[in-house]
């Protein structure tokens, strides 16, 4: 097994194998680039790596520009200077504990979409407010659905989220009225940021999913389910949605989940633009804790749709990537209770509320609550891979 001359914990979500990478800064310091190993923040900006300049900016997107041989390269020659004793002396000095920054949001978001690609939260959600039909929509089995966010409103792990006001109906209430939302969830998700850009008007295959991908980042997009029922027909959400979405502050590298692949089985086969290549399904474990409290524990692996399919649909129609692009797997949900990644699930609607340990309930968020989603995956070797967290704590609305 590859292992660093870094002193790296057992359990660390940051072996040598995963080298995620993030936007750091010390008190008094510019941010710039890092790379997490271990109980440390590695300043690549420091280092003598290909492209070195990229990394002295306060965010990623020149380096993920680069694409996927700059991505390699680097990949491979920090993976040298971390495993090899000769390098020890010129490196060591630009090991900084990561107790010691502040994390910033690692990339300069350009467009957000998130996608519904869990069947089970689509049928519970279908079970929920649709019980006398089927619980899935006609299309769902032959498109990867989704809808385009707030790139504005992508926030970094930490940043309070502001409960927000808009307008929802009471049930059986003869009309709406304004306030803050009292039906405040969650959504636990894996997203995708690209680096690659793509020509407008050239349809991007699934097949060149790791030519465009940088990396993978845990998400939770916030929800405000009163707001979002009143709004969403006929056309989506709204601003039950754009108000936060919150993701982890390292990006984990695809080249580092290759040993976590998966291809879900689907049923029917899909139209043939979204099966070219072999699929980028990812056996990742997702944990979700409320106030310290787990929760629920989202497999990813058993999602239907896939983040290749999903960037070859949200391609298809000539519209173009750009460096930056955040999009979302859609809330996961396995097919435990246990398992399902939103409130509105975990509570059915509010109905079954759940109890805590410290002994308070929760239909939906109240002020005061923190939650926190983290997750692992398979790494090479039989490592362990983390992603960080991504936390954020609800403040009463302004």
């Amino acid at each position: 097994m590859t292992r660093s001359w870094v002193p790296v914990p057992d359990d660390s979500d940051f072996p040598v194998h995963n080298l995620p990478y993030g936007v750091f800064s010390r008190a008094g310091d510019q941010p710039r680039a890092g790379v997490a190993l271990g109980d440390f923040v590695v300043d690549v900006s420091r280092l003598d790596l290909p492209h070195a300049a990229d990394f002295a900016t306060t965010t990623l997107n020149a380096f993920m520009a680069r694409g996927s041989g700059a991505w390699r390269a680097v990949r491979s020659r920090l993976t040298e200077l971390l495993t090899d004793q000769t390098h020890r002396h010129s490196v060591a000095p630009h090991l900084i504990p990561r107790a010691e920054v502040a994390l910033h949001l690692p990339f300069e978001v350009a467009d957000y979409v998130d996608f519904y690609a869990s069947e089970h939260h689509a049928t519970n959600l279908g079970r929920i407010f649709r019980p006398a039909q089927e619980p899935l929509t006609a299309n769902w089995k032959h498109l990867p659905i989704g809808y385009h966010g707030r790139a504005g409103t992508v926030v970094v792990s930490g940043t309070p989220v502001v409960r927000p006001r808009g307008q929802h109906r009471a049930a059986g209430g003869a009309g709406p009225s304004f306030g803050p939302s009292q039906r405040l969830d969650i959504e636990a998700e894996v997203g995708f940021v690209v680096g690659t850009p793509s020509a407008l008007g050239a349809p991007v295959p699934g097949s060149a999913f790791a030519d465009h991908v940088f990396g993978v980042v845990l998400v939770n997009d916030w929800s405000a389910r009163d707001i979002q029922a009143w709004e969403y027909v006929p056309l989506g959400p709204f601003l039950g949605k754009s108000f936060a979405t919150s993701v982890s502050p390292w990006v984990v590298p695809l080249d580092a989940l290759a040993a976590a692949r998966v291809t879900p089985h689907q049923e029917p086969t899909p139209l043939p633009y979204l099966t070219e290549g072999r699929r980028w399904g990812l056996d990742i474990t997702m944990e979700v804790r409320l106030n310290g409290h787990v929760i629920s524990r989202p497999p990813y692996g058993t999602a239907y749709w896939t983040p290749d399919q999903q960037l070859a649909h949200m391609t298809a129609n000539g519209a173009s990537l750009r460096t930056g692009d955040l999009y979302a797997s859609g809330t996961i949900s396995g097919p435990r209770r246990d398992q399902r990644g939103s409130l509105i699930e975990l509570t059915w609607n509010g109905s079954e509320p759940l109890d805590l340990p410290d002994g308070s309930r929760r239909a939906f968020l109240l002020d005061g609550d923190t939650v926190t989603i983290s997750a692992v995956a398979r790494g090479a070797d039989g490592t362990r891979l983390g992603f960080g967290d991504v936390t954020g704590t609800i403040q009463p609305a302004g």
